[in-house]
Parts: structure tokens; sequence; C-alpha cells
């Protein structure tokens, strides 16, 4: 039975692979242990190592799963769409001057702090165009006519 319990490990360790959730991992510790807890007491009734797996697979999941999320939580880029701004058109509202660190253009009903790619300087009321952003910035170029 214990390589029953192994090959199922094994398998569920493929299917974690698959998710992102941290799930199966649980399962796949726990019968690997089964596993090894099969290997030692062979006469262990079936339901006796079903039960043992099922238990501890609820404890480790219960237990440990909310801290494990905790620790491998990453700095997920936030989906705000940003990228939906780039390449569209702005107005000026404050005049762009790179050398000053001024300058802003409101594009979407929103006013953002801008700085031309070329280190022009941009007037006010003037249409430009969005061609990246870095942090809260966007880098603007003229819009030609």
């Amino acid at each position: 039975m214990q390589w029953v319990w192994f090959g199922l490990a094994i398998a569920l360790i493929v299917v974690e692979c698959f998710t992102v959730d941290l799930v199966a991992v649980w399962f796949a510790v726990s019968s690997l242990v089964m596993g090894i807890v099969a290997s030692i007491f062979p006469e262990l009734d079936v339901w006796w190592q079903i039960l043992i797996f099922l238990l501890l697979a609820s404890v480790l999941l219960v237990a440990t799963r909310p801290l494990v999320k905790k620790f491998l939580k990453k700095a997920k880029n936030s989906e705000t769409n940003l990228e939906l701004i780039l390449g569209h058109t702005a107005i000026v509202t404050e005049k762009i001057e790179n050398d000053l660190s001024q300058g802003s253009v409101k594009i979407n009903g929103l006013v953002w702090t801008a700085r031309s790619s070329d280190n022009s300087v941009i007037d006010q009321d003037t249409l430009v165009i969005v061609k990246e952003i870095i942090g809260n910035k966007l880098i603007v170029e003229k819009k030609e006519n």
C-alpha cells in the first residue's frame, strides 16, 4: 500500500505545479508521510491509513496554508489599466520643463505630473502623446498636427 501513497504524492505534486492556490501540496505531503508510515507499519489497516491521511492533510491545510500564503505573497503588479493611456492624447495643463522639474498634463479627467521625452519645453494647452509611465510621471512628446 505504501507505493500507492508515494504514487499519490507524486501525482499531487504534479497537480500543485499547475495550480497557484497551495492546496494540493498539503495532500502531497500527507501522502508522502502515509507512504512512510505504511512502510514502517505494513499491518496498519487501509481505513486507518485513509483516516490518518485525511486528518493530517486537514491539519496541515488549516494550520499552515495561511502562514505560507502570507510569506509567499509577492508584490503583485496592481492591475490599474495604466497601460491603457499609453499612446493616447493629453493636454498640457502646466508648462513642461524637465530642467525645472515641472509640468503636468490632463488625460481622462486626471491630472498627472509629466516630463517631455526629449527634454524639450512644451507650452500649456499643447496636445501631447503619452509615450511611457515612469513611477507617477507620464513621459510625453508633442503631438504632430
